[in-house]
């Protein structure tokens, strides 16, 4: 027997055995579904009635102008057929190549199978020209509501991602090149790391990220130096520990959404917010919100003003013996400050000397990529999930953003681990995405119906705190700061409500990339740039026509803007005072505590 007949048999009898550990591992799959808890129906899809009305408007279309709707598919069909043919001519010819291919570049496909190998050729061409079938037909849809036109085209591009021949190990090449190449090795580690995730998940799929085991909270990651100073149910108080010899007198505090943990500000020292602005001179507080548990699901939008923020801007007050500190809001928390402004406006309150809002929304009139998540069959799944729940669960929410971006954040990862075998990277970024933290029930539902889908704060006004709060409230000193490609809160959307506060002194930043790099965008990379335009009566197409751009990041220009509100500089402070002892180190407890399933 040969050399390469012996390595031969040995790498089959290694293939043998882990296709053998793949069916042992399918059985402990079974079981690990078979505790699985389904999601209510009302989470995973609209109304049947929205399909409904979608198919009764195609065929009305068809019976209308049945020309069109046939041109369509006369068109798919023959570059159908096309394709097929120039291969096989190919074929008979000797030549194992792949035929003319006009589909454009997509980076799904880049493995030079899906241009070199007819086969795989085949199946790429034919699987976008169907999805691009789907959504002419979508976009060719007439007699649906706006919303329910968006809520087809979302739905549909859903079906289109999701049956991507990527998708599927048997017409995945690198997934199967890989699996020959490692004698099953692959499939074997791919099939532990989908059982593990859902094994962690309760049999729900959510794929993981990061490699959790790459980063500790106040070890590698939120690691800025500072003290718990004060703590209640709903958040620990975060003072941190100065690097100047002076500071600005009057104190700043961050608030950070509570739908994520407050550490995306202090990832790593090269990146960290939180320690650039301690670094400006500032004597910085930052809010950490608490993981909610059951016990909370009473607790609502009102008491995350009273016990949250204005809790927080008195013991800041105390601890600094400032009468007037400065804010910012990031997000949910940016919305949450502007109606805790307009309280403070009806008390006669004025504890805040100006506010800066990071990617904020108030005015909910455009709901942009969430529309197919406001619309009542999908809400009256969200209150019936927190009746039965108390809180609305992190996954729950993470699995609504991660479709939003499915190919980058569900099926490309899948691949990769499930497929592929690979374990996930060492992301600091997508480890903090995946640290969720869960919304009190109540909380959730006053935010859903009455802001999102009533959108009553720049309306008719929110009922809250005994008052009736309305955008136009807001007239201290404000800064609003939004980035070009958010998905989530977008800049023109942020930018009409933002038009409507009543400040005489209002600066507009838009920072270029996305929710989270626009913001974090320290001025030692020089990455990102920004623009600006004082002129607020515009529209928003007309300010950014006419805004100016400046390269690098936006928070030396927010640096100067707030510095000219922060007062004298005095000796530096040390965190907590005789009234106020430190409970603790940073990041304190509250950060550690993981969502519940």
């Amino acid at each position: 027997m040969t050399t390469n007949e012996i390595e031969t048999g040995e790498k089959l009898d290694r293939l043998n055995a882990n296709l053998a550990k793949v069916e042992a591992l399918s059985l402990k799959l079974a079981e690990v579904m078979a505790r699985h808890k389904p999601l209510r129906n009302e989470l995973n899809a609209p109304e049947p009635e929205v399909f409904v009305n979608a198919a009764t408007a195609y065929w009305q279309g068809m019976m209308e102008n049945p020309g069109k709707i046939l041109e369509n598919q006369l068109d798919l069909w023959s570059k159908s057929v096309k394709s097929f043919v120039d291969a096989q001519n190919l074929i008979l010819k000797g030549q194992f190549a792949a035929p003319q291919d006009d589909t454009p570049t997509d980076r799904r496909f880049s493995h030079h199978f899906w241009q070199d190998h007819p086969y795989f050729n085949m199946l790429k061409q034919q699987y976008m020209r169907n999805a691009e079938a789907i959504k002419i037909a979508v976009s060719e849809l007439e007699g649906l509501s706006a919303k329910d036109k968006q809520r087809i085209d979302y739905f549909s591009r859903q079906i289109i991602d999701m049956m991507s021949p990527t998708n599927f190990l048997g017409t995945n090449p690198e997934a199967l090149e890989r699996a020959v190449e490692t004698e099953g090795q692959s499939l074997v580690d791919g099939l532990e790391n989908l059982i593990a995730d859902l094994d962690a998940n309760n049999g729900e799929l959510l794929v993981k990220l990061a490699d959790e085991s790459a980063f500790e909270i106040g070890g590698n990651i939120a690691t800025a130096p500072g003290k718990v100073v004060y703590r209640n149910r709903l958040f620990e108080l975060l003072q941190f520990s100065p690097t100047t010899d002076t500071v600005y007198e009057v104190p700043l505090v961050i608030f950070p959404p509570w739908i994520n943990k407050y550490y995306i500000l202090d990832l790593k020292e090269q990146n960290s917010l939180i320690r650039w602005a301690v670094a400006q001179g500032y004597t910085v507080f930052v809010v950490s919100w608490v993981n909610p548990d059951r016990s909370l699901a009473d607790v609502g939008l009102d008491d995350y003003i009273e016990e949250g923020f204005l809790e927080a801007i008195a013991q800041i007050k105390e601890i600094s013996g400032q009468p007037q500190i400065n804010a910012v809001g990031y997000c949910i928390a940016g919305t949450t400050l502007h109606l805790t402004l307009s309280l403070m406006k009806k008390r006669g309150d004025d504890s805040l000397k100006s506010a800066t809002f990071f990617t904020t929304l108030t005015d909910f009139g455009e709901q942009g990529e969430f529309t197919p998540f406001l619309q009542n069959d999908f809400i009256d799944g969200i209150d019936e999930e927190v009746a039965e729940e108390g809180i609305l669960r992190s996954f729950i929410m993470q699995r609504t953003f991660s479709f939003l971006r499915s190919n980058d954040l569900i099926y490309t990862p899948a691949i990769k681990s499930y497929m592929m075998g690979e374990a996930p990277p060492a992301f600091d970024l997508l480890y903090w995405n995946g640290d969720g933290s869960g919304l009190p029930g109540k909380m959730a539902h006053q935010y859903l119906r009455d802001l999102c889908q009533s959108n009553k704060f720049v309306g008719e006004g929110l009922q809250m705190c005994g008052e009736t709060l309305k955008i136009s409230d807001v007239d201290i000193p404000t800064c609003s700061v939004t980035c070009e490609t958010d998905h989530i809160a977008r800049w023109k959307d942020c930018y009409r409500g933002y038009q409507q506060t009543k400040s005489r002194s209002k600066t507009f930043i838009v920072s270029q990339s996305g929710h989270i790099a626009g913001i974090v965008n320290p001025p030692s990379k020089k990455k990102y740039g920004h623009y600006t335009n004082t002129k607020l009566s515009l529209s928003a197409d007309e300010w950014m026509e006419q805004a100016t751009f400046h390269e690098g990041s936006w928070w030396p220009r927010w640096d100067a803007w707030l510095s000219k509100k922060s007062g004298k500089h005095i000796d530096a402070r040390m965190p907590g005072t005789a009234s106020h002892p430190a409970l603790g180190d940073a990041p304190g407890d509250y950060v550690r505590k993981k969502a519940l399933k």
